[in-house]
């Protein structure tokens, strides 16, 4: 038996659709109603503004993102060199590949992100505490040096990897290669291996 999708979910899902067809500003709750077949005011009652539907989608985007990088964050099987650089690969090649293959929907997503400011300080918060987290565990480790802050570390990574996943960086031309990833990549776990001065 095919479970059913909860009603606020789908709300969601229909939300994206026409997010794509007509971009945030052109998207509006009585179009996502009638597709769904009721009334807005079921919407409402999940969602209290279109505000708040636009951040629920941008939530979702976002989470979709940083739930496998915590995946990552979390294996302490691997040194932690090897899982921020995981961290780091599997972020901007996801990025990456959502720009290829669809431009258009990448461009809506940086639009309703843009609407949903909150979202976008959390989302930073939580990639920032992964990473801080990696760091921690190598400092402890004795992989990076002792004399870094594992949180100003981490904000100083985000900062110097930020042409590789930040949306408005990753749509410049031309983009960045592979040969740069890893020259970015190898500068900064160098300087988390040296350690401040």
């Amino acid at each position: 038996m095919r479970k059913e999708i909860p009603l606020a979910e789908r709300i969601l899902d229909t939300a994206e659709t026409v997010l794509r067809r007509h971009g945030p500003e052109k998207t509006n709750v009585v179009d996502i109603a009638r597709i769904l077949g009721m009334s807005h005011a079921n919407i409402y009652r999940h969602f209290p503004s279109k505000k708040a539907l636009l951040e629920a989608v941008a939530t979702r985007w976002l989470h979709a993102l940083t739930d496998p990088l915590e995946v990552i964050t979390t294996d302490r099987t691997r040194p932690a060199a090897q899982r921020l650089a995981a961290w780091f690969n599997h972020l901007r090649k996801t990025k990456r590949r959502k720009l290829v293959e669809e431009p258009e929907l990448f461009q809506v997503h940086i639009n309703v992100i843009k609407m949903a400011r909150d979202v976008v300080t959390e989302h930073v918060r939580t990639m920032h505490h992964q990473v801080e987290r990696i760091i921690a565990d190598g400092v402890a480790a004795g992989e990076f040096s002792g004399t870094i802050d594992p949180s100003v570390a981490a904000r100083a990574f985000l900062l110097g990897s930020a042409a590789f996943h930040h949306p408005a960086l990753v749509i410049q031309q031309p983009p960045a290669t592979e040969a740069d990833a890893r020259a970015v990549l190898q500068l900064l776990l160098a300087g988390l291996r040296a350690g401040t001065a």
